[in-house]
């Protein structure tokens, strides 16, 4: 077993660790078929022995290429260190400063077993979304980490650390950037390739830039998203006794049983992989499983019946479940489902993001290496068959929404009939949830903001969901009723966060906040490090899924409607920002959320000891940090947007924001262009 000095010391070249192969106790990625050609086969490997001395490289060569011929990847499996990976308490690790410290705690959690989904091949979750493409950028991360002072940042290219360079003590510790491939060269094909050669890497959005929390980070996202469905499509918040079906019950994904317990719904889950269903049973998130579909009706049937709370894991196809559910109705005339939406990973769709209905579990994890052609033929189909039942579900009064996982994006692709009549190039024939109901939450300003306490005491995590319950309780007396719904349903979620035990990894915690919010609770939470109310150092941090974070065409701008949803200005502008305005690390990710070549977004962490400094620069960062995605949907016409901002410079006189001027009269265009 090594220990955290150990794996600070760098590569461990001699002797060489044993080659123990993959971990047959863990889950594995799917195998990649990136497509080499023999001269890029070379390259590849070229690559990846470039991270070790020549007197080694005999050696790893043989490994190394029946990795890549085995795998699709070179992931230096003997290199996997020994350790168990997870989040020490922050002075454990032999850092020369706590900015480094707490960057190598956030890297291990994303690395634990209990929160990353493939550990031993570096994906957190999303099935793709890497912290390193390799175990050497593991060690070597480690190394520079250890050896850091404040007048240093870290560099990394996707994963691979160029080096510690000269800086000033105001500067971010880590500058973090995944996937910037130029925009034309940005294909899914072009990808693999790369990925496989060692070149580039997908980040997903938390993944790659070290601060995901496990699924609890999406758990009370998808909460609000359930209840705000409710209240728009069924006119109640109060949801007992009403249907909610979707898919996946993966690291993101998983958060839906959970979500829909707290909402107080029925949620069915369908999931093909009986680890992922079996993971979230024994954690107590998922109640009950089946994998007979007439169980399955019949336990929707008692559970309307008595308006109980349910989260049920289907172990099948959800296709299979939606046509089951069709047919449930075209024989009774009993719609069994109000809500709807989907969770598979299509922003990944041949690799293991989406399982056609046509295979079996195991045998479409084969044909997808050794027929990638027809796999993609029979996902295709599947997708077609999905949006059918979908369809006529729709048609009886079911609501369904686009999670934002480029469902409708690749069912379009596909040929199912999603087309909008007349709608515009981000709009289908479902809604995305952000256009219907997040988007309104973040023009508001609404988003993902979250803390780690670096001491991993459940104590520090309870005195902090304190604090901001009081923080928020206090503002919301003096805010707008519709900013104070917000503020309710997240005072009631961090009053009950601790009873719903959603800790897995570290001692973490996930509101949805606004600007004032996020300040206010960052400096309290500041206040009480320095005051010893809480024990050690707090990493803030938030989702790229956020106000300003993402410019996500089918996604988080997917309510944009000026024609500049296509545009990246916002998330690469969040990034440099926030930079300069004190974050101790930025990320900027081509892809996350909707897929590789579909978004830009980024994320920081930013580290709080109680220093007057550390709460100087939680205020400039974190204003800016909210403001530039409000100030970009109020000019893009979003009236929510235009109120938040307009109130945000009357509270700060410095901010000065350029205001649109709408067309008032369309027949001014209309004149205008007839002539």
């Amino acid at each position: 077993m090594s220990s955290l000095k150990e794996i600070c010391a760098g590569l461990p070249l001699d002797p060489l660790p044993p080659n123990r192969g993959r971990d047959p106790g863990v889950p594995h990625a799917p195998v990649r078929t990136p497509n080499l050609t023999p001269a890029e086969e070379r390259l590849a490997l070229r690559n990846a022995l470039r991270y070790f001395p020549p007197n080694l490289h005999a050696t790893l060569a043989t490994e190394f290429a029946q990795e890549l011929r085995q795998y699709g990847h070179i992931y230096m499996y003997r290199f996997c260190p020994a350790l168990r990976m997870r989040a020490y308490h922050i002075n454990q690790y032999p850092c020369r400063t706590r900015q480094a410290a707490s960057i190598m705690l956030m890297i291990m959690n994303n690395l634990d077993p209990a929160v990353a989904q493939f550990p031993q091949e570096l994906v957190t979750y999303g099935g793709n979304g890497q912290v390193f493409s390799n175990w050497a950028q593991f060690w070597l991360v480690f190394n520079y980490l250890s050896t850091m002072t404040e007048e240093q940042t870290l560099v990394m290219y996707s994963g691979h650390p160029l080096g510690l360079f000269p800086s000033l003590p105001s500067s971010p510790r880590c500058v973090i950037t995944n996937g910037m491939v130029i925009p034309n060269y940005s294909s899914r094909e072009e990808y693999e390739k790369m990925f496989a050669m060692g070149i580039t890497m997908y980040g997903q959005m938390t993944a790659g830039s070290y601060c995901y929390i496990g699924p609890q980070g999406i758990v009370h996202g998808t909460t609000l998203t359930v209840l705000n469905a409710g209240r728009r499509y069924l006119g109640s918040g109060d949801l007992r006794g009403r249907v909610f079906v979707t898919s996946g019950l993966g690291g993101m994904s998983g958060a839906q049983a959970k979500a829909a317990v707290i909402a107080g719904c029925i949620g069915v889950i369908a999931e093909v992989d009986e680890a992922a269903l079996k993971k979230r049973h024994e954690q107590g998130w998922l109640m009950e499983i089946t994998n007979d579909l007439t169980h399955c009706i019949q336990r929707i049937r008692e559970a309307r019946k008595a308006k109980m709370t349910l989260s049920l894991g289907y172990h099948g196809n959800i296709v299979d479940l939606w046509e089951c559910l069709y047919l449930e109705y075209k024989k009774t005339g009993e719609l069994l489902v109000d809500l709807g939406s989907d969770q598979t990973s299509l922003h990944n769709p041949f690799s293991g993001g989406y399982y056609p209905v046509q295979l079996t579990f195991r045998q479409a994890n084969q044909l997808m290496n050794t027929d990638p052609e027809r796999f993609k033929t029979l996902v295709h189909e599947s997708l077609c068959r999905h949006v059918a039942a979908i369809n006529k579900l729709s048609d009886a009064g079911m609501f369904f929404w686009d999670y934002g996982n480029a469902f409708l994006l690749e069912a379009q692709r596909a040929g199912a009939e999603v087309e909008k009549k007349g709608g515009g190039a981000t709009e289908f024939k479902y809604p995305s949830y952000v256009q219907h109901i997040m988007g309104d939450i973040f023009s508001l300003g609404f988003g993902p903001f979250r803390w780690v306490c670096t001491s991993g005491d459940p104590a520090d995590l309870a005195e902090t969901d304190s604090i901001a319950a009081a923080v928020l309780e206090e503002i919301s007396s003096t805010v707008t009723e519709r900013v104070r719904q917000q503020y309710s349903d997240n005072i009631r979620w961090i009053r009950e966060a601790g009873k719903h035990k959603m800790v897995v990894g570290s001692q973490a915690r996930i509101l949805y906040s606004d600007q004032r919010g996020r300040v206010s609770i960052a400096l309290a939470i500041n206040q009480a490090i320095a005051k010893g109310r809480v024990s050690a150092p707090v990493v803030i941090s938030r989702d790229h899924h956020d106000v300003s974070g993402t410019d996500s065409p089918f996604r988080e701008t997917s309510n944009v409607y000026d024609g500049s949803a296509f545009c990246a200005d916002m998330a690469v502008q969040n990034f440099v920002g926030d930079a300069f305005r004190g974050a101790t690390w930025v990320a900027l990710h081509n892809g996350g959320g909707v897929g590789w070549g579909e978004v830009m977004n980024g994320g920081f962490g930013l580290v709080l000891d109680g220093s007057e400094e550390a709460g100087q620069r939680a205020k400039l960062m974190l204003n800016w940090d909210v403001s530039n995605g409000v100030a970009r949907r109020c000019w893009s016409g979003n009236t929510n947007a235009y109120e938040t901002i307009q109130r945000t410079m009357e509270d700060q006189r410095q901010l000065r924001v350029t205001m649109p001027n709408p067309v008032q009269e369309d027949q001014i265009l209309d004149r205008a262009l007839q002539g």
